[in-house]
């Protein structure tokens, strides 16, 4: 899944909304609502939380549309609002973990429910990485941004980006040959 910043249309767009042509906002949210709502799900673990997450990122972004620096690329501005949101969420969280109601296929439930059982192990792994290592494998694995993209929305060098993953890999990987289901 990639998508496509184009800077200078963002700004456009950011301006013809801050001069009363709130229209102009639909363009940005099309643009960025599948990448945030992917990024929002590997940071929360839960669809129905991520799409809320995505949406009050939106909803924060235009209401505080006024505050963005044109100096800087929109999606990276955009992103940290977003990040902001997913720790609120995660913050606010209940203590229990709802059952999941998606059902296997019925085609091969075996090959199903192992699909499922892996999800659920890279999942609950993944959340247990510190958010910088959790921001660089979901950006880079999930949402699929190249280093550089990832170093101008992280607001770091690209050697950082580079090296955060691979010890993100490396730390992931253990934890998941480490992994007993919270037993």
């Amino acid at each position: 899944m990639s998508f496509v910043q184009d800077t200078a249309t963002d700004k456009a767009l950011v301006e013809q909304c801050l001069g009363g042509d709130a229209s102009a906002f639909r363009p940005l949210v099309e643009r960025y609502q599948r990448v945030l709502f992917t990024v929002a799900a590997r940071m929360l673990g839960d669809e129905a939380e991520a799409a809320d997450a995505a949406q009050n990122a939106f909803v924060r972004a235009y209401d505080k549309l006024q505050t963005y620096d044109p100096a800087h690329k929109f999606f990276s501005w955009l992103y940290r609002i977003l990040v902001n949101e997913c720790l609120n969420v995660r913050r606010a969280r209940r203590r229990f973990e709802p059952l999941s109601t998606a059902m296997p296929s019925a085609d091969d439930p075996h090959r199903a429910a192992q699909a499922s059982e892996t999800k659920a192990k890279v999942r609950a792994c993944l959340a247990k990485l510190s958010g910088d290592y959790r921001e660089v494998i979901v950006l880079r694995h999930y949402a699929d941004l190249s280093y550089q993209e990832i170093a101008a929305t992280l607001g770091i060098p690209e050697k950082t980006v580079k090296s955060r993953l691979y010890s993100a890999r490396q730390r992931l990987s253990e934890l998941l040959v480490g992994w007993d289901g919270g037993r």
